[in-house]
């Protein structure tokens, strides 16, 4: 049983974590979502509330009517995104962006953790299979490597046609295969490849289900 969310529920879903989608408001409003289906509360102490695969697709679409985003825009949202490598316009660095990644990958596998059945955080979880190039790169981020910068050296997270799998590029050898040890770790399957056009090495991966 579903019905869009009322202009206060979508308050509360907008305001949720981005990683762990955990939730934060009155009981009678966390009670109200989960009625509907957009959050659940969990078995466990302390007994937070998070949201469902369709609570994240509410928080995630756009307002009716709304103008598209502007690429490259949400830098100034305030919203944790983790380095994919390349970005025109990256975010900085220094103890504070070390922090940050440090909290979301520790969010994240507290997510594995209440998400997966058996609460295993050795593998991926909902999330990131729908979030697959955001959770490569914080997986690779957090694991210290060094995304892309303008002159491309480092670490490149991209969608692929295939599904559930993102390519990792890396010019440098070593780097790569460092790259796809972190993933492996991390709960991934990884193959290196040869780029049919350029021949150049890259890394298939996708997150590992058992």
């Amino acid at each position: 049983m579903t019905r869009p969310p009322t202009a206060a529920q979508r308050r509360v879903i907008d305001a949720a974590d981005p990683v762990t989608g955990r939730l934060r408001g009155t009981q009678a409003q966390l009670a109200a979502l989960v009625k509907w289906g957009f959050a659940f509360r969990h078995p466990r102490p302390p007994h937070d509330h998070f949201l469902t695969p369709a609570g994240h697709r509410i928080r995630e679409a756009e307002e009716p009517g709304t103008p598209d985003p502007e690429p490259e825009a949400p830098a100034a949202t305030g919203v944790f995104v983790a380095r994919v490598g390349g970005e025109e316009e990256p975010p900085g660095t220094g103890p504070a962006r070390t922090r940050e990644v440090r909290s979301a990958w520790q969010g994240l596998l507290e997510l594995r953790r209440m998400t997966n059945p058996d609460g295993a955080m050795d593998r991926p979880c909902g999330w990131e299979r729908t979030h697959l190039v955001q959770a490569a790169a914080l997986a690779l981020e957090a694991a210290g490597h060094r995304p892309a910068g303008a002159d491309l050296v480092g670490y490149r997270v991209r969608a692929t046609p295939q599904p559930e799998a993102v390519a990792v590029h890396e010019p440098d050898p070593g780097a790569l295969r460092a790259c796809a040890t972190t993933l492996e770790a991390a709960g991934w399957q990884v193959g290196e490849h040869n780029d049919a056009r350029s021949r150049a090495r890259y890394v298939l991966a996708s997150p590992r289900r058992a």
